[in-house]
């Protein structure tokens, strides 16, 4: 039976030694799934070889052409962060297997179709956005995992791992695609896709994860979509990382898109030369990845993008200017490894900056973000090399990633190693005098602090962060208020919709929060620690007419019978 926890124990001898790339493949669970996720990685790019190809016989336009890729990227862009919300609050391993066995029975039907000439331009471009919909639930689940089955500091490690098995599976899945297609057709690259994802199910379906415990019921999809949202929308480092993502995959989705076009157009060649520059696309990715760890311990993380990015500018110009198969080929082993150290720092970044708690959202909408631009930015390079041609389109591009690199000079990448974003474990939900249910609200909290005059300035500087943190986890109407009466005297106030909403709130704080609350206690000058109410708001015409003898039930939520729910 496979192994089913993180911190499987690996060989004792090698604990000591500093995570490296392949280091994280020490944990069984680990590396039983990376295995068997290579293996359907390699047939989804028979498949994509087969798809891309296929639609140039079925349609010469250079548009259609990239539209493939923007098939399976846009499904991406509009599912992850309903994805991530499924994956957040369900058995990751359930939604996982719920979408390799979609997209296997999606690829049969797509087999049987070019078997039997059914398929159309429309109805290929359907099946591949059928793919990329399975692929859409399939990745924040799997993502989310990794934290999961290895230790945080093995996390860089497991995430380039993943980029390597995958273009492990670009640099060889093109070319065995090249020669499926050139011997048998596209209808048996997609066979071959179909079989492929046989093996992660296997292992899927195996994997039996010990049972978690939850002290809270998981959020309704719609409250999961919300809160996912809003952590994103008031976390720094993650902000960054999404613009520089949206960027970056407009300007690096057309070297790959318009690849076919490259092989028939600028290189006159036919599958089998596709397949070659696709592979020496991926092994030029391996051989990034195999030298990050190196230059990550050499440079900062934004330094490390900005590298990459201007090595994929440079490639994605010459495959554009040239029309000789071996310096296109040269030009796209330096295209493999700044794309997979880009794409792999990014995703690193926000795994590292978002709580377990939320990664799985905070991935989707990175993963979202990232392949929209990448669809984005195919579709538009598909029209300009309609109407400019190939090598306009690819300059254009190389162009994008320039302005991502220099993007750099006013939104850097935050270091986000250091970060200790676990659980506080240090809250305890207050007790109260009548009974409260869940769904009572809403929820005032207010906490009293003494504050001198000569720290008025740097405690306004720490609130303003507290306001920043406690949004960020749920709180609405933030205030801090002066009393007028003892300028001394400052209040904190926030409301939640329920009592729910209150203890949720309450439990994502992490141990990087205890330094800005440790910060606020010291400025306190107070006999006492600070004074919190915890109130329920409710409105005068609830009051039952013998409030006073009879103290109102709790357990019910408190809310003005005039007002909608």
């Amino acid at each position: 039976m496979i192994r089913t926890m993180a911190q499987a124990d690996p060989d004792p001898n090698l604990a000591p030694q500093p995570p490296s790339t392949l280091s994280s493949l020490r944990y069984p669970i680990f590396r039983a799934v990376w295995i068997a996720s290579t293996v359907s990685n390699l047939g989804g790019q028979i498949q994509a070889v087969g798809a891309a190809w296929m639609m140039t016989s079925l349609a010469d336009s250079a548009d259609m052409v990239a539209l493939v890729q923007a098939s399976v990227a846009l499904p991406i862009m509009l599912l992850s962060l309903f994805a991530g919300a499924l994956a957040d609050n369900l058995d990751r391993r359930g939604v996982m297997l719920a979408a390799q066995m979609f997209m296997l029975a999606v690829s049969v039907a797509l087999a049987i179709c070019a078997w039997t000439d059914l398929l159309t331009p429309w109805l290929l471009l359907l099946f591949t956005f059928l793919i990329g919909c399975g692929a859409a639930f399939n990745a924040p689940a799997w993502q989310a995992s990794v934290g999961d089955m290895v230790p945080r500091g093995e996390l860089p490690g497991a995430v380039t791992l993943n980029s390597m098995g995958f273009n492990i599976a670009r640099s060889s899945g093109p070319a065995i695609g090249g020669v499926i297609v050139a011997a048998a057709g596209a209808a048996a690259a997609f066979a071959v896709n179909a079989v492929s994802y046989i093996a992660l199910v296997v292992v899927l379906a195996r994997w039996r994860r010990p049972p978690t415990t939850r002290l809270l019921p998981p959020e309704t999809l719609r409250v999961a979509v919300t809160s996912g949202v809003r952590y994103v929308a008031m976390s720094p480092p993650i902000r960054v990382v999404l613009l520089r993502a949206l960027v970056f995959g407009g300007g690096a989705s057309p070297v790959l898109a318009l690849m076919p076009l490259v092989a028939k157009t600028r290189i006159a060649g036919g599958p089998m030369t596709y397949g070659a520059l696709l592979g020496a696309f991926g092994v030029g990715a391996v051989a990034g990845v195999m030298g990050s760890s190196r230059l990550r311990r050499k440079l900062s993380t934004e330094a490390f993008v900005r590298c990459a990015c201007i090595g994929l500018a440079f490639a994605t110009a010459v495959v554009g200017i040239s029309s000789h198969l071996a310096v296109t080929m040269a030009a796209l082993l330096l295209a493999g490894a700044g794309w997979v150290l880009a794409l792999s720092t990014f995703n690193v970044t926000v795994q590292l900056a978002a709580p377990r708690w939320v990664v799985a959202r905070a991935l989707s909408i990175y993963q979202m973000t990232t392949f929209g631009g990448m669809a984005v930015g195919s579709w538009l390079c598909g029209v300009l090399a309609a109407h400019q041609g190939v090598g306009t389109s690819l300059l254009a591009a190389a162009a994008v990633l320039l302005a991502c690199a220099a993007l750099g000079f006013w939104r850097p990448l935050a270091q986000s190693e250091e970060l200790n974003l676990d659980p506080l474990s240090q809250w305890e939900e207050p007790t109260t005098r009548p009974p409260v249910a869940p769904r009572s609200g809403p929820v005032v909290v207010t906490t009293e602090y003494v504050i001198r005059d000569e720290d008025t300035v740097e405690f306004l500087k720490a609130m303003a962060e507290r306001r920043r943190v406690r949004r960020r986890d749920g709180a609405l109407k933030w205030r801090i208020m002066r009393d007028l009466a003892d300028p001394e005297i400052w209040v904190e106030r926030y409301e939640t919709p329920t009592w729910l909403d209150y203890l949720r709130h309450s439990n994502r704080l992490t141990q990087h929060d205890a330094a800005l609350s440790e910060r606020i206690l010291a400025l306190h000058a107070g006999p006492e620690p600070p004074r919190v109410r915890h109130m329920l708001e409710r409105q005068t015409g609830t009051l039952p007419s013998t409030h006073a003898a009879h103290p109102p039930d709790l357990t019910e939520p408190l809310t003005d019978p005039t007002r909608s729910s």
